[in-house]
């Protein structure tokens, strides 16, 4: 049976190129970055090249990268480590009501901190306004944070534009981004979109799990959350993750790499899905539209059939999708970004994220929405048994 995988958001095959290159580094340059021998010297010279493609995507300086394992440690050192560096100036944290868990626990750590957080409510396509930032801010406010593109919709903040208030009207602020479903994406530039943090993981962009990096504006302060050998300029210890990092900076180049004509396809296939979708009876597609909406995300509910039963029904024909974000499918308690939006709960057990990535072709949804129709039927009768 041939594998139909949609589930990118969730995680994306490396590339042939990552992992080729991942193999040679666990075998031929396996030494640590650390030492003064040349094993280590051949190492850290991997580190260093993934810091330089990395950087010419974001176009930053290579020192203002800091290597970790993956967007949750990002996240949690960035939060919890511009929060402590910046507490004496106050303890007021702005944040979404639409984010990850790595950031919403995160937050919720810091509350029991002592720490004031403030959680804005998403509007009907799922994004926060530039306002309701704005109008937030107040004397102790010290950071905000907000998603560049929600993991579950797909819908696209206006990052840009918050950036240039929070610079404009509030410098001391300093601004935070979940980036792990927008790089690779879009074109971020941090340092003119007035970013001073940037999260992102290399296994969304078709690089090694167990990845990641933090982008670090200069200037910024960040307290350390790791403690041990002093690696990363004291602010990550631990011996680095030399395959991974290598990975990681092979992934960024390749995602960049004719970048919009990659962009224009995944968009076409999107927009493709979403049409389909939109012809089958009882079927509502959640994800805003165009330019709202991320190229590679399609929500969509499955009026009358549990998302659990769908996906697994999809499953056995080798269709692999989601029923949301991975981090939270283990925890049903916590509020999805689309019950924060106002949906009820007969909507959010019935919908289904469909990811995309360039390894999708569009005669892959053309049998993805065959199956879909042929098992809706079947299903909804099942379920009025």
């Amino acid at each position: 049976m041939p594998e139909i995988y949609m589930d990118n958001a969730a995680t994306t095959r490396p590339s042939e190129a990552v992992v080729s290159l991942m193999n040679e580094t666990f075998l031929s340059d396996y030494g640590n970055p650390s030492a003064l021998h040349l094993k280590g010297i051949d190492a850290e010279e991997r580190v260093k090249t993934a810091a330089r493609q990395i950087a010419a995507t974001l176009r930053c300086k290579e020192k203002e990268l800091i290597f970790t394992s993956g967007g949750t440690e990002s996240n949690n050192l960035a939060l919890i480590g511009a929060a402590l560096a910046y507490q004496r100036r106050g303890r007021h944290i702005i944040s979404t009501a639409i984010e990850h868990p790595s950031v919403k626990k995160t937050l919720d750590f810091l509350e029991t901190q002592g720490f004031r957080i403030t959680k804005l409510p998403a509007d009907q396509d799922g994004r926060v306004s530039v306002a309701s930032v704005k109008e937030t801010i107040c004397e102790d406010t010290i950071l905000v944070s907000v998603m560049f593109v929600n993991n579950e919709i797909g819908s696209v903040n206006p990052i840009a534009e918050i950036g240039s208030m929070l610079k404009a009207g509030h410098p001391d602020v300093i601004f935070h981004v979940d980036a792990v479903q927008g790089y690779g994406k879009y074109k971020i530039t941090p340092h003119a979109m007035g970013i001073d943090l940037l999260s992102v993981s290399s296994h969304k962009i078709h690089g090694p799990k167990g990845a990641g990096f933090l982008f670090i504006r200069e200037g910024v302060r960040v307290v350390p959350i790791l403690y041990g050998g002093g690696q990363q300029k004291n602010l990550r210890s631990g011996t680095l993750n030399v395959p991974g990092i290598a990975g990681t900076g092979l992934a960024a180049e390749e995602a960049y790499q004719k970048f919009d004509e990659k962009i224009r396809t995944l968009a076409g296939m999107r927009e493709l899905l979403r049409g389909e979708l939109s012809q089958i009876e009882d079927v509502t597609v959640l994800t805003p539209e165009e330019p709202l909406c991320a190229p590679h995300i399609v929500n969509a509910c499955f009026s009358g059939v549990r998302s659990e039963v769908l996906l697994h029904a999809l499953e056995d024909k080798g269709i692999y999708v989601s029923s949301g974000s991975a981090c939270a499918s283990h925890h049903p308690s916590d509020k999805s970004t689309l019950m924060e939006m106002g949906y009820p709960k007969e909507v959010t057990d019935s919908v289904i994220r469909f990811s995309l990535s360039m390894n999708n072709t569009e005669e892959e949804i053309g049998t993805v929405v065959a199956a879909l129709k042929e098992l809706l039927p079947v299903l909804r009768r099942f379920k009025r048994r």
